[in-house]
């Protein structure tokens, strides 16, 4: 006699029949064969042989690579650190903490009050504008909460913090408890997108040079030197490199960081903008009369 259909049900709830394997044969063989990758360096392999067999496209080959990547870095691994972070004394003057603000061109500056490694809170540049309309208003009124982080923490969890909380820059401490650097979100995205365009940009125009409001020139790294020296009037050498930040790398012997800056052959060159390992913009001026030798001045507090 049959089992009834309601034992059979009742029977096969309490242990469930395996879930069946539509896999073919052959796909089982090859399964076996070639197992997946067993290790981040076998997967980023396996990411590569994609983009050779046409499956995905180079971009995204690369991100991925960069996502897989940056599972093991660190705040301290692409912080700014300490001594090039562009900071605000609670106590200076409006004007000065102004032109500081201009110079930059950052949107959100650390504070700190006494010393450097006292930071009190973040300032957006847009509030520095509030004291012009009403400077009975007091500076700290217009501080943002400092976010601080260890220098270990997790550039995913990290990003996430970000995203969750909506802030834009956080201070890195080291161990000590002393302020080791600063990060962005800008910082965390371009270690999977790469390198994103900022507010200095101006793909559309053919110049490479441009005349700022105070009457110096903004220079690309990327400008012909043959430009620079058309503009001003010198005389650079343009047999051995062909665009500025070249020459100047050059000439002192390593790529500068922002907020340094040097004189070459008539000219006064600051680095406003450097990323991925190359000066992005100078600040050029001529030089003092007598000053056609390169000189090198290093700041500390660039970006």
């Amino acid at each position: 006699m049959s089992e009834p259909a309601s034992a059979r049900s009742s029977r096969q709830g309490e242990r469930p029949a395996p879930h069946e394997d539509r896999r073919t044969l052959f796909e089982r063989i090859v399964e076996f064969l070639s197992p997946g990758p067993d290790s981040k360096a076998e997967l980023i392999e396996s990411l590569a042989e994609a983009e050779q067999r046409e499956l995905i496209e180079p971009e995204s080959r690369q991100m991925l690579e960069r996502v897989i990547r940056m599972a093991d870095m660190t705040a301290g691994d692409v912080m700014v650190a300490a001594p090039r972070m562009d900071l605000l004394d609670i106590d200076a003057p409006y004007d000065e903490l102004l032109a500081l603000v201009i110079d930059t061109g950052h949107s959100r500056f650390p504070v700190y009050a006494d010393e450097r490694d006292n930071i009190i809170g973040i300032l957006l540049a847009k509030d520095l504008l509030k004291l012009q309309r009403a400077p009975e208003l007091n500076l700290r009124a217009l501080l943002r909460p400092a976010v601080f982080v260890p220098e270990t923490k997790g550039l995913n969890e990290l990003l996430r913090d970000f995203r969750s909380n909506r802030n834009h820059l956080a201070i890195v401490i080291d161990e000590f408890g002393a302020t080791a650097g600063l990060l962005t979100i800008e910082d965390v995205l371009e270690e999977i997108v790469g390198e994103i365009e900022d507010e200095f940009d101006d793909k559309d125009h053919d110049s490479g040079v441009f005349t700022l409001a105070d009457g110096s020139q903004r220079v690309a790294g990327d400008a012909a030197i043959a430009e620079v020296n058309e503009v001003f009037g010198t005389q650079l050498p343009e047999e051995d490199f062909e665009t500025i930040g070249g020459l100047v790398a050059h000439e002192i012997g390593q790529v500068p960081r922002r907020g340094e800056s040097f004189e070459i052959g008539g000219l006064r060159f600051q680095v406003m903008l450097a990323r991925g390992g190359a000066v992005r913009w100078f600040k050029v001026t001529r030089a003092a009369a007598g000053d056609a030798t390169p000189t090198y001045a290093g700041s500390g507090d660039g970006i």
